[in-house]
């Protein structure tokens, strides 16, 4: 019966209040001393007494997990779930800073999206220090800000899950909720109206000394006449210093053109050195190539007449050779081309073509070709 939801109480998201917190912890909270003694019987009147008396937050410790006095009261707001006015008092609260985290942290499990950011935001501006139990029994120090910024953006708080609200700026276009103003704003303010105070200021000193120099006195048409004779001067000097500078600069244009002139001929001299050495290379590789085709050529008639004089001695070697009988028969025939032949060799010498220099040989064959006399060397 203890543990029992009030009957009056609402569903919250669907479901029964307590079931907000998951089973293991609700049941370790159930078995808890501090629950059983403490919070058996409160009230929502009641509950602001036992909120003031916490010193510290944070969700389950130990090796069994034992839960904190002020999940044990988390639970029990669930559970007879006090109306939206108390609730927010508590946040509200400025004296008692665990009682304002513990009613945000029930606002954030039970309230709407839009609640949540409406009355959660303003805490950022809390800076008061909290202790908080971690996990292995030990505390660790955090400010409401941080608190705060934990339960709008994590998943978990005080080993709790969170329910899932919607992004500010969705619930900012469907025009749910107002633009976000930040505490800061009406102190940037008055420092942006100083600082236009400060150039307006600035703007109408300039114009006062403006106004003043502008005035005429002895004092200051003295002053205008040395300026003005300075300025004469240095004029003046400008003028001479101009004059040297520019005869200077003609003088170095002539030399610059001299040097140019100079650069010019060495280069012309450089590229014919260049011609004339590729033209030099140039001829003795034709001469190179003439005697080698000179050599090649030679080489091809020698071995032509090597192997016109190998078939000749074939043939006589063949003749010879033939048999008595036919040797007979063939007497008078192989004489007629033996004196033909010797008629052609007659005429070959005396035409020239056969000579061992191929240059030779080649000017008899175009000599005897159109008719002139073969070259006697």
């Amino acid at each position: 019966m203890a543990n029992r939801t009030d009957p009056s109480a609402k569903s919250i998201r669907g479901t029964n209040p307590q079931n907000l917190v998951e089973k293991i912890v609700r049941s370790k909270i159930y078995q808890n001393t501090y629950w059983k003694e403490q919070c058996f019987g409160l009230t929502a009147e009641t509950l602001v007494d036992k909120a003031m008396e916490l010193d510290h937050i944070g969700g389950t410790f130990g090796g069994n997990r034992k839960p904190t006095p002020f999940m044990c009261l988390v639970m029990k707001m669930l559970q007879i779930q006090p109306e939206k006015e108390i609730v927010i008092e508590f946040i509200k609260n400025d004296d008692y800073k665990y009682v304002r985290i513990l009613g945000a942290f029930y606002l954030r499990l039970t309230g709407t999206d839009t609640d949540v950011y409406q009355y959660l935001e303003p805490l950022y501006n809390d800076y008061r220090k909290l202790r908080r139990k971690l996990a292995d029994g030990n505390y660790a120090l955090t400010h409401v800000d941080e608190v705060i910024d934990e339960l709008l953006t994590k998943d978990y708080s005080c080993d709790i899950a969170m329910p899932r609200i919607k992004k500010r700026w969705t619930l900012e276009a469907t025009g749910s909720l107002e633009l976000r103003k930040s505490a800061l704003e009406e102190d940037f303010e008055e420092e942006e109206e100083k600082e236009e105070n400060d150039q307006l200021d600035g703007m109408d000193d300039e114009v006062h000394d403006r106004d003043y120099y502008r005035g005429r006195s002895p004092i200051r048409e003295r002053d205008r006449d040395r300026r003005r004779d300075s300025h004469r001067y240095r004029d003046h000097d400008y003028d001479r210093d101009y004059d040297r500078d520019r005869d200077y600069d003609r003088e170095r244009g002539h030399g610059r053109e001299r040097d140019r002139n100079r650069d010019r001929d060495r280069d012309r001299d450089r590229y014919r050195l260049r011609d004339e050495k590729d033209l030099g290379r140039d001829r003795g590789r034709d001469r190179r190539e003439r005697d080698r085709g000179r050599r090649r050529s030679y080489s091809r008639s020698r071995s032509r007449s090597r192997d016109r004089e190998g078939g000749d001695n074939r043939k006589r070697h063949g003749r010879s050779s033939m048999s008595p009988r036919r040797r007979d028969g063939h007497d008078e025939h192989g004489t007629r081309e033996e004196s033909k032949k010797k008629k052609e060799k007659k005429e070959k010498k005396t035409d020239g073509t056969d000579h061992p220099d191929p240059e030779i040989a080649e000017a008899n064959r175009l000599r005897a070709s159109l008719g002139l006399k073969p070259l006697k060397m």
